[in-house]
């Protein structure tokens, strides 16, 4: 580890490792202290593990798990957990068990106890679409968690898909390949496919110091999801 990193101010709470610093991340203007030098881990990865380590029974239950799109801070640890079928999909990753299109999944009704869909749906033009398959392929009583970036200071959900420059787009959305900028509106929406939804702000149950030590986005949702 270089020696500028090496410290006890920051603590990645998916390996446990401590650092003096994080390292800058972002699509444009980069954002300082966000990315852990262990995992490679950002605010949203590490907010998640510890939702589910914390506050579900996703390390200890039986669980069939489908994630979309598996970030490398989490693959490996999710697919040796004994506890956990495990299966991944993506159009184009290298990690995914099933390349799958979102909007038509391979996969019959109600297959899995747990989805996890985290920043994908603001890359898909036809979000309905694919959320209406992820309640499909949910079994009654399952769970998922769909996070994504959102401006909660909106009301409504911004998409214009006339705006088709990638400098124009990285400005508007956030990055070239993404297609709105989702609102509070965003739970909603998910509630009207037929999902229960919980916008949980973790973060205040954390508080500040823990927000601070783990680095970690103050104020994040985390969009958790069941079916009935």
């Amino acid at each position: 580890m270089a020696w500028w990193l090496k410290g006890n101010r920051f603590t990645d709470p998916i390996d446990g490792k401590s650092f003096k610093s994080m390292l800058p991340y972002g699509y444009g203007k980069q954002r300082d202290n966000v990315l852990s030098p262990s995992t490679l881990s950002l605010e949203r990865h590490r907010l998640l593990w510890l939702y589910l380590k914390n506050e579900t029974e996703f390390f200890i239950k039986p669980l069939k798990l489908l994630h979309f799109a598996p970030e490398q801070s989490f693959y490996k640890r999710f697919k040796t957990q004994s506890n956990l079928d495990y299966v991944t999909t993506d159009l184009l990753s290298p990690l995914a068990d099933v390349k799958a299109d979102i909007c038509n999944l391979p996969f019959e009704d109600g297959s899995f106890d747990v989805i996890l869909c985290n920043h994908v749906l603001e890359h898909i033009p036809d979000d309905t679409k694919a959320m209406q398959e992820l309640y499909r392929i949910l079994k009654p009583g399952g769970w998922g968690i769909f996070q994504i970036p959102q401006d909660v200071s909106r009301d409504v959900t911004f998409e214009d898909d006339t705006i088709t420059d990638p400098k124009e787009r990285a400005a508007i959305f956030g990055q070239y390949d993404h297609v709105r900028v989702y609102g509070r509106d965003y739970f909603d929406k998910l509630r009207s496919i037929g999902f229960e939804v919980e916008a949980v702000d973790y973060t205040k149950t954390l508080g500040k110091e823990l927000v601070s030590k783990y680095c970690l986005a103050s104020g994040e949702l985390i969009p958790v999801c069941r079916k009935k």
